[in-house]
């Protein structure tokens, strides 16, 4: 089928799945939705087989990456060299991998890094490169409309699922939060007065009434010298503390959690269901309703004609699901890319 026709009959589905979602305010719209048995969710089979060629035009595009041995996000190749970007909060542990569109997996490096957008540029290495069967995609820079259908494929030629792009592009503030507070004070090393369970700082073994003495090395005075550097810090990221307790010095590594993790109740995490450690501090998102795991972030998502406009970077919420668009991606490529180059 050629992609014109194709990709109107995506919209004419869409159309259909929109219909059925207004039943209750347009009744007659909903008796000539219901002649579309065929297409009765947007995430049916039928409409994943019908939307199956969008994904498979950017398959040679996308890969799975393996942290540690185990998979935890998806990439996207950004040059026919072998350079792919992937989600950077993910890459916690060595060696790291990536599985090519070919099947091969073979090993990568962090060749770049950008903090501010949650972002790694890794280099594929190892023997016969012209097997790995790659090619760059293409951002699309122009901006979807809000209300606009998106497409998340897989790196198999599949599609993960279907989303409506619920929020245009804005800026994510971070939230990362250590999880602990101090006792006032303005000279003396900052004193720990309570340490939030299931927090980063709980885990690595901090203590109601530790002093901390410095933070990756930076010497610590008072409690708002530790306040402000820990908010330095994104969700995610491990920070080194040198801790007093008694008289012992101890060195303890504690990772940042994000603030709407541990402000959370349980019932709130069962309904949530697993998200990224990264949830927040983003220069510019995309926010769109389709589920996907954590570690199906770090590819590409397409909109109904199958561009490719951002890619996926946190599993947020139930249904909340953030996207970094195309012009920001295309910004940090170039950076990246004349970076990792240099070295």
């Amino acid at each position: 089928m050629k992609r014109q026709g194709w990709t109107s009959a995506v919209a004419t589905a869409l159309l259909c799945f929109t219909s059925s979602q207004a039943m209750a305010q347009e009744s007659w719209l909903h008796r000539w939705a219901s002649r579309q048995p065929e297409i009765e969710s947007r995430d049916g089979a039928e409409m994943m087989r019908l939307i199956q060629p969008l994904s498979e035009s950017v398959e040679q595009s996308i890969i799975q990456v393996f942290s540690g041995g185990r998979i935890v996000a998806m990439g996207t190749i950004v040059s026919e060299d072998g350079y792919a970007i992937t989600k950077f909060s993910e890459l916690s542990a060595a060696p790291i991998s990536v599985r090519v569109p070919s099947g091969k997996k073979v090993p990568a490096r962090v060749s770049a890094v950008r903090p501010a957008n949650d972002l790694a540029l890794l280099k594929l290495e190892g023997s016969e490169p012209d097997t790995w069967d790659i090619r760059p995609a293409n951002f699309e820079t122009s901006e979807p409309q809000t209300g606009s259908f998106v497409i998340t494929p897989d790196n198999d030629g599949n599609s993960i699922g279907i989303g409506t792009l619920g929020v245009g592009a804005r800026h994510v503030g971070h939230r990362g939060r250590l999880g602990v507070t101090f006792y006032d004070g303005a000279t003396e090393p900052p004193i720990v007065q309570r340490v939030v369970p299931s927090s980063g700082a709980f885990d690595a073994g901090l203590q109601d009434g530790d002093k901390i003495l410095r933070i990756n090395g930076e010497q610590m005075q008072g409690s708002r010298s530790a306040i402000s550097t820990l908010g330095r810090f994104y969700p995610g990221e491990v920070v080194e503390l040198l801790i007093l307790r008694g008289d012992d010095t101890i060195e303890l590594a504690a990772r940042m959690r994000d603030q709407a993790i541990l402000m959370e109740s349980k019932n709130d995490a069962k309904v949530n269901g697993p998200r990224n450690a990264r949830l927040s501090g983003f220069d510019q998102v995309i926010q769109h309703d389709t589920v996907l795991a954590p570690n199906q972030c770090g590819g590409p998502i397409l909109d109904s004609e199958g561009d490719v406009i951002g890619i996926n970077i946190a599993r947020a919420g139930r249904v909340v699901t953030y996207a970094l668009p195309s012009a920001l991606i295309n910004a940090e490529i170039v950076s990246m890319l004349n970076e990792a180059r240099r070295q």
